[in-house]
């Protein structure tokens, strides 16, 4: 019986590194890998379908499968996850602290970019900042004119304006056009170096260690998308799948947790390592549903709450059936 012949966009993350260097396998197939950027994969992926499985923007995916329009259905593989206080950039000449930014008007690169509804949730339940309180800016970080990857219907009240030809985000902040900007990667250019642009959080690992007790939420971003119609032809991909991301995932742990010789360039990784256990748990980047459930459950919250998916979509329907349990022995 041959192999089934599949594409895999993913990022280059030491959990996958398994997978596409061979030491692990997705039964089955015989796939070939593609390490790209977040945004060349989820660009590619929602216009133009160009991947069998694909990581995906948590919030992209649940925008279009709210409407039933998904090309993908999910499994729960959470290749990115990301506390994002350290994604909201201030004005530190004009803001001191959270609660100064309604009013404000605040950069962001897509309105429905995962990290930015996170950070939405941040400010809204913990300093009352709420959505409609503030005008959105959207433009590119590095480039003017990135557009919206999906069509959105936001509530009213909710102000979203275009940057000004030729202007990034990253401009505006450094010229103080705007007063914050929020995104999954930092300002670029002049305004890296500007002594009046900062974090909001001066400390944004103590608050986000205090928001997981508080909550007992790791902030999801991305997902692994299999082609709907792949999926129902070949109806064991999805556990396969599910199977094998877990496994490449243990063996990088495994890796990192060895201190004989670090695994990553960067010191204190013994010290992180015992730091995210005492704070999160043992198995602090799980997959699956069960142990995701409260996280997953405040996004699909979230996410509805700001008008970005068309409706409430359960839990329950979220991931391919084949995922939510798994054998035991």
């Amino acid at each position: 019986m041959s192999k089934l012949h599949i594409s895999v966009a993913m990022g280059d993350y030491d959990r996958n590194r398994a997978l596409y260097d061979g030491r692990v396998q997705i039964d089955g197939c015989d796939p070939v890998y593609m390490l790209l950027n977040p945004e060349e994969m989820f660009f590619r992926a929602m216009r133009s379908r160009d991947f069998d499985i694909t990581e995906l923007s948590f919030s992209s995916y649940l925008v279009k499968h709210a409407k039933g329009e998904s090309p993908y259905i999910a499994v729960p593989v959470f290749l990115s996850r990301a506390f994002r206080h350290t994604s909201i950039y201030v004005r530190k000449d004009r803001i001191k602290k959270p609660e100064d930014l309604k009013g404000c008007r605040i950069g962001v690169p897509e309105y429905q970019l995962t990290a930015v509804v996170w950070a939405r949730s941040i400010l809204q339940d913990d300093y009352g900042v709420n959505p409609e309180d503030v005008t959105w800016v959207r433009g590119g970080i590095d480039t003017p004119g990135r557009p919206e990857k999906i069509k959105l219907d936001l509530p009213p009240g909710v102000t979203i304006e275009a940057a000004p030809a030729g202007h990034t985000i990253s401009d505006l902040l450094d010229k103080g056009e705007i007063d914050a900007f929020i995104a999954p990667r930092p300002p670029s250019g002049a305004a890296l170096s500007n002594p009046n642009v900062a974090w909001l959080f001066d400390d944004p690992t103590t608050v986000a260690k205090d928001y997981y007790r508080r909550t007992g939420i790791f902030p999801i971003m991305h997902v692994v998308g299999i082609r709907k119609e792949l999926a129902e032809q070949n109806r064991w991909l999805p556990a396969a799948v599910f199977k094998a991301f877990g496994e490449s995932k243990a063996k990088a742990l495994e890796l990192l947790a060895d201190t004989s010789a670090t695994k990553v360039t960067l010191p204190f990784v013994e010290e992180q390592l015992k730091a995210a256990r005492e704070t999160l748990g043992n198995d602090f980047w799980s997959y699956g549903v069960e142990p995701n459930r409260k996280t997953i459950e405040a996004f699909l919250h979230h996410h509805h709450a700001q008008g970005l998916s068309c409706r409430k979509v359960g839990l329950d329907e979220l991931f391919h059936p084949s995922t939510y349990e798994s054998y035991s022995i």
